[in-house]
């Protein structure tokens, strides 16, 4: 029998997977025809998410910094972090193009399950696609509440992506990811085939956040309907699923 997975080897697996699947993934959401549209529709998203501008927010598992920039866009001072490179190297390439009100996202390599930044030096957190691939998620909202001020919000996107497991997704047939989500990293990944997105909601009262709530992304699942979705993925109903620290 081979020997555990160690959460290192989980995470540098993945960290790996994402770093190598950035080009394609970036330029899949930089596609022309769609870019503008959804600018607008994630600026609303996070705009009735977020705080009163200018707040400070951290941009979990930022990828190649599409929120962070949207969510600077809106005049709000953002740090996203990632540990994978790739997608770091994207999120600055487009950090350096943005006018934004406050200034663009400030990018550094960062673990979004443990990050290492002061406590209480933000307002929000927020993460997009994050939830289902985070190992200890109860724990790592757990560590984002200690970076808030009182009254401090989380907010995640995201959706039930493999609900009838990943080994069942169309996703499997690309060959890098099924190796990076393997059996032994699934199993270290508690949401990533949840039934229900309210098992994330339930992660983030679990961790002490109060009033939370879910809404369901309408107009996002419209776009992806008449735009389609990446390569390897089905059409989702995507959900905001916010929080706040009590206080």
């Amino acid at each position: 029998m081979s020997a555990p997975t160690t959460t290192g080897a989980v995470q540098d697996r993945i960290d790996a997977y994402w770093t190598g699947r950035a080009p394609a993934y970036d330029d899949h959401q930089q596609r022309p025809e769609r870019r503008d549209l959804d600018r607008s529709a994630w600026a609303e998203v996070w705009s009735d998410a977020l705080p009163s501008t200018p707040a400070d927010v951290l941009d979990v598992g930022t990828g190649s910094g599409h929120v962070a920039c949207v969510v600077a866009g809106l005049g709000h001072r953002v740090v996203g972090i990632d540990l994978a490179e790739g997608m770091l190297e994207r999120a600055r390439q487009h950090a350096a193009t943005l006018d934004a009100p406050a200034g663009p996202p400030r990018f550094l390599r960062g673990d979004a399950v443990a990050p290492d930044l002061p406590a209480g030096s933000f307002d929000a957190v927020v993460g997009r696609y994050v939830m289902w691939t985070l190992r200890e998620p109860v724990d790592a909202v757990r560590r984002w509440t200690r970076l808030l001020r009182p009254g401090g919000v989380v907010a995640v996107v995201d959706s039930t992506w493999f609900p009838e497991g990943i080994g069942a997704g169309a996703e499997t047939g690309i060959d890098a990811f099924a190796t990076a989500y393997d059996e032994e990293v699934r199993a270290a990944l508690p949401l990533a085939q949840a039934g229900s997105i309210e098992a994330t909601a339930d992660v983030l009262r679990e961790a002490g956040l109060v009033d939370v709530t879910v809404t369901p992304l309408e107009a996002l699942l419209e776009l992806d309907r008449r735009h389609g979705v990446a390569p390897g993925h089905e059409v989702r109903l995507q959900h905001l699923v916010r929080g706040r620290v009590a206080g």
